[in-house]
C-alpha cells in the first residue's frame, strides 16, 4: 500500500527512561492526532525487562555492552515488550486522550528478520519490513504503538520464532519503509553531543557517521544515529531530543529548536 496518497506519518521512539514527572508525550500524542496528524509510536522497555529478568530468576548477560537474548530471556522479552508495557503505553494514551492501538513487529509480519550476532542469541537484524498494518491502523484513525519483536524468517524445528530487536532500529526501519514525514527520539538526553560534550544541533549524514566511527558517539547513541541515517533513505529529517521537557514533541514539531536535527546534504 503506497503512503504517497496519503499524509505521511510522523514516526516516534520513546523508552521508558524518557517518561519522567515533566514529559507530556501522551498528550502531545493526543493532540497531534486530534490536528490530523497521522502518529506512529515505536517503544523500549529495557528496564522493565530487565526488573522481570530478577523477578523470575532469569540470569541477565551482556556482550559488548549488549543484551544477550537467550531462549529464557527471550521469553521475558516477548512478554514484557509486547505485553506489559505495550499496553500500558496504549492505556495512558488512552487517558490522554488518543485512540491508541498496541501492535507488535510480528503482528501482520510487520518486521522480519534474522540473527544479528550468534554471540548476542535471538537478537535481531531486520531484513524485510512490512507497512500495510501500520498503514491500515493509521487509517482506521489509530495511533499504532509498536513493541520491538520481530519475526525469525529463518527459524528451525526448535528455534524461537520470535527475536528482539533493538528499538531504535525498529523505529529506523518502519519510518524508512513508511515514508515518514519525520523519525523522532525522545530520549533522557539533551541530543547528540560533540568531543567537548557540546550539543550538536545540526548534523549532516557524513557528520553522523564520523561521530560513530570516531568513537565520540558511542553506547545508546549509536543505533539511534544509525536509525536517523537509515530514516533518512526517505524521510527528509530525523531528530533526536530530550523527550522529559514538556511539549518536547510538539515544539519540535512546530519547528522549534530542540536537541539535534539530522537533514540529507
Amino acid at each position: 500500500m503506497s503512503t504517497s496518497n496519503r499524509q505521511k506519518p510522523v514516526v516516534v521512539k520513546i523508552g521508558g527512561s524518557t517518561l519522567g514527572a515533566n514529559d507530556t508525550t501522551f498528550q502531545d500524542v493526543a493532540a497531534l492526532q486530534r490536528r490530523g496528524t497521522p502518529v506512529v509510536v515505536v517503544h523500549g522497555g529495557g528496564k522493565v525487562i530487565t526488573d522481570w529478568m530478577q523477578k523470575l530468576g532469569v540470569q541477565a548477560r551482556f556482550v559488548r555492552g549488549l543484551r544477550v537474548t537467550d531462549a529464557p530471556s527471550l521469553e521475558v522479552v516477548v512478554a514484557v515488550l509486547c505485553g506489559l508495557v505495550n499496553k500500558q503505553l496504549v492505556a495512558d494514551m488512552a487517558a490522554a486522550g488518543a485512540r491508541a492501538l498496541g501492535m507488535s513487529g510480528v503482528d501482520g509480519g510487520m518486521l522480519s528478520g534474522r540473527v544479528l550476532d550468534a554471540e548476542l542469541g535471538y537478537v535481531g537484524e531486520v531484513t524485510h519490513v512490512e507497512p500495510k498494518p501500520v498503514l491500515d491502523a493509521l487509517a482506521a484513525g489509530y495511533v499504532p504503538v509498536i513493541a520491538p519483536v520481530a519475526l525469525n524468517h529463518a527459524v528451525a524445528k526448535g528455534t524461537p520464532a520470535f527475536l528482539n530487536v533493538n528499538a531504535d532500529t525498529a523505529a529506523g526501519e518502519l519510518a524508512a519503509a513508511l515514508g515518514a514525514e519525520r523519525l523522532i527520539f525522545l530520549t533522557d538526553v539533551e541530543g547528540v553531543l560533540d568531543g567537548d560534550k557540546k550539543l550538536v544541533r545540526w548534523l549532516a549524514p557524513t557528520g553522523a557517521r564520523a561521530l560513530i566511527s570516531s568513537g565520540v558517539a558511542g553506547g545508546g547513541m549509536i543505533p539511534k544515529l544509525e536509525a536517523c541515517l537509515k530514516a533518512l533513505s526517505s524521510a527528509p529529517c530525523a531528530q533526536i531530543i530530550d523527550g522529559r521537557i514538556p511539549n518536547a514533541l510538539m515544539d519540535a514539531l512546530a519547528g522549534k529548536q530542540a536537541g539535534t536535527l539530522m537533514e540529507r546534504g
